[in-house]
Formats: C-alpha cells, sequence, structure tokens
C-alpha cells in the first residue's frame, strides 16, 4: 500500500514540477476574435536626399515620378532634361492595427524597387497609403533607417554590411481614416475565437479553462453549461452568457486576461540569406552519425612581365602567372544519441566546430536522413 502511495505522490510531484516550469500565456496573446483583425496597406512613393545612390535615367517612372510632383507644386520641367540620382522609387507598406483611431501613428517599411544602390540617409516624401478597396487610410512621411551600411571606391572595390535597399521608418505613417472591426454574433448567440497557431492541444487547453472560469467571469454558481466548445484546431465557439449580452466587449476582455498553457510542434526554421537558425525545444533526433568538413580552394594570380633582351625586335608583355592552392580541414564523426535535447544537439554540432551556415546544411541533411524528428522550415 506504501508503494502505490509512493507512486501516486511521485506521479504528483511530476505534475506539479511540470506545471511549475511551464510557462501559462494570455488568451490574447495567442488568439483574436473573428472580425479583430489588422489590414495591410501599401503605397508608391519617392526617397529623396540620397547621396547619389539612387536610380539612373534607366529606371524612367522614378523621373516620371518626379516630374509629375514638381507639377503639383507648380514647376513644370520636361522629364527628358532630369538627371537624378539623388532619388529612388520606393515602395511603402504597413499593417494597420484593429481599433487604430485617425491620428494615431505606426510604422512603416520602406523598399526600393528600381535600380538604386542604396536608400541610406533618405527622407520618404508625403505617400498615401490605401487599402485593399483603394481607399486612402494613412499618410507616410519621414527619415529612413536602414541597419546597414556600404562604402566603395573608384576601383570597384566595395564593402556592405546588410541589405541597402530596404528600410523603416519609425512612426512614419499618420492614420486618416479608422476600420471598425465588427465582432459578430451568430444564430445561435456565439462569438468566434480563431487561434494565430492552430493546435488541438492547445484549443483543449483554452476550452477547459474557460469553462473552469464561470466564478471569475461572474456567472452564478448555478450556471452548468458551458461556455466555450471546440468547433477546429483553429476556432473555439463561445457562448455569450445572458447577463453579458448587453455588454459584449467586457466578456471578450475577461476571456483574454485568463492564462492557458499553449502546445506546438517541433520545428526547426532557417533563413539561408543570413544564416539564422531557430529551433524549438521539443526538437528530438534519432541516432545519427554527423561528419561536417571543408575544402577550400585558393586561386591568386601574379602577372609577370616578360622584358625582352637589349637590340631585340621584341615588346614588352605582361604575361599572367596563377597559383593555385587546396586546403582541406579535418572532421571527426561526431555521434548524436537518440532522443537528443536542444542543448545536447547544440554542443555536438558545436563539437564539429559548425558555423551557423553548417548548422544549416546539417540539419538539411539529418532532415533528409530521416533523424530529424521536427519540421524543417527554410526561408
Amino acid at each position: 500500500m506504501r508503494s502505490k502511495l509512493t507512486i501516486i505522490g511521485l506521479a504528483l510531484l511530476c505534475c506539479l514540477t511540470w506545471t511549475q516550469n511551464a510557462e501559462a500565456t494570455r488568451i490574447k496573446d495567442i488568439s483574436h476574435f473573428e472580425g479583430v483583425r489588422p489590414n495591410q496597406l501599401i503605397g508608391y512613393g519617392l526617397v529623396v536626399g540620397l547621396d547619389g545612390t539612387g536610380d539612373n535615367k534607366q529606371a524612367e517612372f522614378t523621373v516620371q515620378s518626379v516630374s509629375a510632383m514638381l507639377s503639383r507644386m507648380g514647376i513644370r520641367i520636361d522629364p527628358k532634361q532630369l538627371l537624378l540620382r539623388n532619388v529612388a522609387a520606393v515602395m511603402v507598406t504597413a499593417t494597420l492595427p484593429a481599433h487604430t483611431q485617425p491620428g494615431s501613428s505606426m510604422d512603416v517599411l520602406v523598399s526600393a524597387i528600381g535600380n538604386a544602390r542604396s536608400i541610406v540617409g533618405g527622407t520618404l516624401v508625403l505617400t498615401p497609403l490605401v487599402g485593399v478597396d483603394g481607399k486612402t487610410y494613412a499618410m507616410a512621411q519621414g527619415a529612413i533607417q536602414v541597419g546597414g551600411f556600404g562604402a566603395s571606391g573608384k576601383s570597384g572595390s566595395r564593402i556592405q554590411k546588410n541589405h541597402l535597399n530596404a528600410g523603416r521608418v519609425p512612426n512614419g505613417a499618420i492614420v486618416e481614416r479608422a476600420i471598425s472591426p465588427v465582432v459578430t454574433i451568430n444564430e445561435s448567440g456565439k462569438i468566434m475565437l480563431m487561434l494565430k497557431r492552430p493546435d488541438f492541444t492547445t484549443a483543449r487547453n483554452i476550452v477547459d479553462t474557460i469553462n473552469r472560469s464561470g466564478q471569475l467571469l461572474g456567472l452564478p454558481p448555478e450556471n452548468k453549461d458551458a461556455i466555450a466548445k471546440i468547433i477546429t484546431s483553429g476556432s473555439l465557439g463561445l457562448k455569450v452568457p445572458e447577463s453579458f449580452q448587453e455588454s459584449v466587449p467586457r466578456f471578450i476582455s475577461l476571456i483574454e486576461g485568463l492564462e492557458v498553457y499553449t502546445d506546438s510542434i517541433a520545428k526547426v526554421v532557417i533563413n539561408s540569406r543570413t544564416g539564422t537558425v531557430v529551433m524549438g525545444d521539443n526538437v528530438r533526433i534519432s541516432p545519427v552519425a554527423v561528419a561536417h568538413g571543408a575544402l577550400t580552394l585558393t586561386v591568386s594570380e601574379t602577372p609577370q612581365v616578360s622584358q625582352p633582351g637589349a637590340l631585340s625586335n621584341g615588346n614588352t608583355v605582361v604575361t599572367p602567372g596563377s597559383d593555385v592552392t587546396m586546403i582541406e580541414e579535418k572532421s571527426s564523426l561526431q555521434m548524436v544519441e537518440a532522443g537528443a535535447t536542444l542543448s545536447e544537439i547544440v554542443d555536438a554540432l558545436n563539437a564539429l566546430g559548425a558555423t551557423p551556415r553548417d548548422m544549416i546544411d546539417i540539419l538539411q541533411a539529418v532532415s533528409a536522413s530521416g533523424s530529424l524528428h521536427a519540421d524543417l522550415e527554410v526561408h
């Protein structure tokens, strides 16, 4: 009998330990109510004030846009007379959050669409941002912040860090028109709660939490009706209690404040452009042996001058001289045990001396072998 109680006690202790270690998340952070959603905006504009790195005359739409802008300001000029390198045509994009009111500000993204070399140091001139319905919802303008830099010399040498043709204008757009989200109550008196990442386990946790929170929602103790019900892995139906029929926003506020434990599938996200690798804690690997080495070939050119002898009719010529060297890095076979955790996987890859870009190739190879028990998402 004591052994059974001991086993039960250990099981409860494990459950309590798991509960304490798990992190609860508010419902408002992992879901949204149907009808309450952001809207994407887009616009075409010009960036001025560049240091000779803008579009050249081959980008005719930039010249036409500058000419049209000057015409609206009362300055008429033939587009053929414009030779611009301090202006770049850009696309401006932004996301208008739900419930945003006129006068609010938001960030905008600016991306060059011509042949500009860089928009660093430029200023976005007043640009209307429209929605899918063609209406203007915001106006954008301001100095562009680019997370990179570059420099070049007259010989053609160039150094660059990060991308120079896309940037952000913090709080660069002012909302001119509001979009009023509408939370609709269907014929059965329910409103829909949509999960940002559909998952049946998370949906079950939300339903259980809501149905156990009747007292917190101000429902009478005799109320035994279930408030929430799973519709799909990404949608839940919530029945609005009679006491909240006249104050649905308050009911939504109480629901959003509840905390639940979330779950997700194992996933490895790879960005091949930046060399970024992100792995979730629940990623597991079957027994696999990994070896990773690199072969480096170096070709150096050393021009040599061939000088003819004295009193000869020969000409001085330059002959090419090439030197080719090969360096092969030594690598060992590294064993990764079954069910390896995230930290063990990272330690095994670091033992191979793998860089982030090397890890991309290794993880893709491990996934191809069927030993990686996670979704591999490559950007």
